[in-house]
């Protein structure tokens, strides 16, 4: 790494089902939006873990039979905040935040050799609203971090993260210093397509004995051992 010679490690943080629990707030989000789009309601659910939104409106433009033209997608994604923004505000429950994510974002923020932000399928819009709602967003540099709004290809989105980390905060890591965490399948894809590590926990659709074989550098049931979570993440028995 160069830049700040203090900071050593760089995290990215996926939200749902990592940070957050929210996909009934997610899904009826998501079915308002294709409505005002499309004129009705989906007709099941598309399963969203991992997945990017530009994916998710093509899904489900495809399971409603109807064409996933870019004007379409676009249009979805557009009523796609207003929509959150109503739905959290009926559903702002505490519990939402998932055991131990408040805590040890705090704790990394405050650790100088840590910069962290997020890497999300989440548009960057959702994403901001969903962390602001809970208090999460004040630990997480946001300007720096990358959306499904600047890639529909979840696996695309670490490399635009750490451009914008060196281009906005002159921070350049190595790959061993980079970890993203997460809790599906395509969170550890993204990880491996860009050479980093992978935390995963199971608080997502996954449990710990199906996260177990996939993989990962790292699993966890969750992220309430805050003090074993920061000493995986900025330990010094990981090379560099």
């Amino acid at each position: 790494m160069t830049g700040d010679a203090s900071t050593r490690t760089l995290i990215l943080w996926d939200i749902d089902g990592t940070l957050l629990g929210a996909d009934d707030v997610d899904h009826e989000a998501f079915d308002r939006a294709v409505e005002r789009v499309v004129g009705r309601r989906p007709t099941g659910a598309v399963v969203m873990a991992g997945k990017t939104d530009p994916q998710i409106a093509r899904e489900y433009l495809a399971m409603l039979g109807t064409a996933g033209s870019e004007d379409r997608v676009s249009a979805i994604l557009a009523h796609l905040e207003a929509e959150m923004a109503a739905a959290l505000a009926r559903e702002a429950r505490a519990d939402r935040v998932l055991p131990g994510a408040a805590e040890l974002l705090a704790r990394l923020h405050a650790d100088h050799r840590v910069f962290q932000t997020v890497v999300t399928g989440n548009i960057a819009a959702n994403a901001r609203i969903k962390l602001a709602t809970f208090g999460l967003d004040r630990w997480l540099d946001l300007a720096a971090g990358a959306f499904g709004s600047d890639r529909a290809d979840r696996n695309e989105l670490v490399p635009v993260a750490r451009d914008r980390v060196a281009r906005l905060r002159g921070l350049h890591f190595a790959d061993q210093a980079v970890w993203v965490v997460g809790d599906s399948v395509p969170d550890l894809a993204c990880a491996r397509a860009a050479g980093v590590r992978c935390l995963l926990v199971a608080t997502g659709r996954l449990d710990r004995g199906q996260l177990d074989g996939l993989g990962a550098d790292a699993v966890r049931d969750d992220l309430s051992d805050v003090d074993a979570v920061v000493d995986l993440l900025t330990g010094d028995h990981w090379p560099r």
